[in-house]
């Protein structure tokens, strides 16, 4: 055999390789896989400036009320779908996001609510802000005050681990003592409240153990220097949210003034299952949410879409939403 009939053999046995090789790629059942499939997800953590303070929102994890119809009450199942048909949202799970906002004056460290701990009421989506914070770079033991807009479940649930210990153990506590004592006193939470155990339990188990570094605040109150109190009563007998101003930077941080940016935005008093008065709480959104449009406000809302930064405006008898972009490429002013 010569030289070039070697080397001609040699050229047509590597394109049969090839070509079997590519017959075999396009076979039912034989799979070459690129890469491995179930990689995780990026740290859920987003970082901006409002002035001088720097702003961090991480998260507790998605929570899954299932279908909006037992939740969002007194509007028609059929208008609920239209809303989030319109809206390109699945219409037989409601998720809710959980946007826990740190704020770090230079000086001081500021945290705003704290998720639903170890309950898992919800499923096993929720209970992650302590990871968060520590992929974000933040050690709960820097955090000097943990500010609270009301005492539910999933908003005081992440202040004290199961055995006992402190997740925050330098911080000060600050909730509205109207709060505080009905969620922790049985006698007060209505028999027919949606998940009463798990409310009563974990208001007791997290707010009794830090009461005496508890600071109960009061509508208008500076609770702290740039944080101001607002009273927004409703969805609880003193939910509250937070004004934020830090070196010329405005935030008003929302907490549950509406947990849903179309089915509580749109038609605004629309009922919420949840609210311990569900007239008071659409009157107390309507209040705020004129002010918030009216003066250009930005809002951090605890429960829309991660990382719940935005501005709302009016539109027809409601609101409409409108997410702030987003910066990864560096830590930009809000």
């Amino acid at each position: 055999m010569t030289a070039r009939t070697r080397t001609a053999l040699t050229r047509r046995q590597a394109l049969a390789l090839s070509a079997s090789a590519g017959a075999a790629l396009m076979l039912p059942g034989v799979a070459h896989a690129k890469m491995p499939m179930g990689l995780p997800q990026a740290p859920t953590f987003y970082r901006f400036k409002l002035g001088s303070a720097e702003c961090t929102v991480v998260t507790d994890g998605q929570l899954p009320l299932g279908d909006p119809k037992k939740s969002f009450t007194n509007s028609s199942g059929e208008e609920i779908d239209r809303e989030l048909r319109d809206n390109f949202l699945p219409p037989s799970n409601a998720v809710l996001e959980q946007n826990v906002l740190v704020v770090n004056f230079g000086d001081r460290v500021v945290l705003f609510d704290t998720g639903m701990g170890t309950d898992k009421l919800f499923g096993e989506t929720t209970g992650k802000m302590l990871a968060s914070l520590r992929q974000a770079g933040i050690d709960p033991a820097n955090v000097d005050a943990v500010v609270m807009s009301h005492a539910h479940i999933d908003h005081c649930g992440g202040l004290v681990a199961d055995d006992g210990s402190h997740n925050f153990p330098n911080a000060a506590y600050f909730i509205g003592e109207p709060d505080f004592s009905y969620w922790t006193d049985d006698a007060k939470i209505p028999a027919d409240y949606p998940a009463r155990p798990h409310f009563l339990a974990q208001a007791r188990k997290n707010l009794l153990p830090v009461k005496d570094r508890t600071t109960f605040y009061r509508d208008g109150q500076e609770i702290l220097p740039g944080i101001t109190a607002l009273a927004a009563p409703g969805h609880t007998v003193s939910h509250t949210v937070f004004m934020i101003n830090a070196g010329g930077g405005q935030l008003c941080y929302i907490g549950d003034l509406t947990h849903h940016p179309v089915l509580l935005l749109e038609h605004p008093r629309t009922h919420f299952a949840f609210d311990t008065d569900p007239a008071q709480s659409a009157e107390s959104r309507v209040r705020l949410m004129d002010m918030f449009a009216a003066n250009r406000v930005p809002i951090l809302a605890y429960h829309f879409a991660w990382p719940g930064i935005g501005h709302v405006t009016k539109q027809g008898e409601g609101y409409r939403y409108f997410p702030a972009p987003l910066n990864l490429g560096t830590v930009s002013s809000l």
